[in-house]
């Protein structure tokens, strides 16, 4: 198959290819201890984001707040960062990056503070808000990355840091879960505090600067996002895309801990914990992913993602209950959909790093929104599913999502023809 970019519309390789500090390559690359220092970050950072979904039930008795209002508890942590990915990171193409980043860390680290401390609802609402809101430093640091990288070994150098940023956002729940029962569902945002001061710190020394060379008014950042969206096809198709898998992604991990709870398994909080660390595994598709992807193998590797994705769901429904064996299974399908939906965003960050280096953060804006947005969705669908139709039910709309974007896939590559 033909590979994914629009390198021939935009003009992106021959951009990419001059060691500028808005588009191409650090002139002395990047080292592989600044590459893991990134990917640490980009995975501490992001599991920020999800810590709290374990806790909900805790959370809600020790602050007060009413069943039908528990969901806010993850909801404004997921506003506060799709408002960042739309509002913040494209400033990365405007202010010096590592100060943008040491800023946004100093952000989520108050934020935990008073998540830990609040006394009530009316406290850690708006500093659920501010933990996402800062948390999309990550989203600065991936394009970061990239920069850094020489055009031969970008995928990878990207594949190695969204593994990072994959592990931090699969490992959270567990050990959200695993601290809670220790000590108290307070200690893990004191922890995740700690770790980000002195991350921040680290940063602070380690990250060379990179200052963009464009200046353009905030007005016009946002107003080219939108422009972006609508004239270039390789971002509008890439982000519906990954907002299938990731749609997916969401509906399994929404709805899994609800059937393993169930008579159907009768699991208990710390055994769903467990089950989320064995899935875990599927974080390791993001190397691989951007190797692949080097070679020119990214619309291949995003055929049998959407195709894999959809034969998990498949596989899940002949998961036996009241059995060891149906929960291995069930293992299995998770680290599949994780595996999946890891390395096809690794394929279309790939594709996206192609076009204009110096809109690298925009456009990277753009297409985790999205499919952001898209995950948010898939995770209230997955909740009527699961009330109306049981698990079959969330399975036909895994099984059937991953493919109607497959055939988007095939009409985009006939049109091309």
């Amino acid at each position: 198959m033909p590979k994914d970019t629009s390198a021939s519309q935009s003009g992106g390789m021959p951009r990419d290819a001059r060691p500028t500090s808005s588009g191409g390559a650090h002139p002395h690359g990047i080292s592989p201890g600044l590459t893991l220092l990134i990917a640490f970050a980009c995975g501490a950072i992001a599991a920020n984001l999800y810590y709290a979904q374990p806790l909900i039930q805790p959370i809600r008795q020790a602050l007060g707040i009413s069943p039908g209002a528990a969901g806010l508890v993850v909801t404004l942590t997921q506003v506060g960062y799709g408002l960042g990915l739309l509002l913040v990171v494209p400033l990365a193409d405007k202010v010096e990056n590592r100060r943008l980043v040491l800023g946004l860390v100093v952000l989520a680290t108050l934020g935990l503070i008073v998540s830990a401390l609040a006394p009530s609802a009316a406290v850690f609402l708006p500093a659920a808000l501010a933990v996402g809101l800062g948390s999309v430093a990550v989203q600065v640091l991936v394009p970061y990355a990239s920069h850094m990288a020489p055009e031969a070994v970008r995928g990878r150098v990207v594949g190695n840091v969204m593994s990072g940023l994959m592990f931090g956002i699969m490992l959270a729940r567990p050990l959200a879960s695993f601290v809670t029962e220790v000590l108290s569902w307070h200690a893990i945002f004191v922890l995740s505090a700690i770790l980000m001061v002195a991350l921040g710190a680290v940063l602070r020394v380690k990250l060379p600067p990179r200052q963009p060379t464009s200046n353009p008014r905030y007005g016009e950042l946002l107003a080219s996002m939108a422009r972006l969206f609508v004239t270039e096809p390789v971002l509008r198709r890439r982000a519906l895309y990954q907002s299938a898998l990731f749609g997916v992604f969401s509906l399994f991990w929404t709805c899994v801990p609800l059937l393993l709870l169930s008579p159907a398994y009768g699991l208990g909080q710390g055994q769903i914990a467990l089950f989320a660390l064995a899935g875990a595994a599927g974080a390791v598709s993001a190397p691989i992913a951007g190797r692949l992807a080097d070679r020119g193998h990214g619309d291949l590797g995003t055929v049998l993602a959407m195709l894999f994705a959809s034969l998990a769901f498949v596989a899940s429904l002949a998961a036996p209950a009241h059995s060891a064996l149906g929960v291995g299974l069930l293992v299995v399908v998770a680290i599949l959909v994780d595996f999946c939906t890891s390395a096809n965003l690794l394929f279309g960050q790939r594709a996206l790093f192609l076009l204009h280096p110096e809109l690298r953060a925009r456009i990277n804006g753009i297409f985790m929104a999205t499919f952001f947005m898209a995950g948010a969705l898939a995770s209230g669908v997955g909740g009527w599913a699961w009330a109306t139709g049981g698990w079959p039910r969330v399975a036909a709309i895994g099984i059937v999502v991953p493919l109607l974007s497959l055939a988007y896939f095939a009409s985009a590559r006939l049109r091309r023809a």
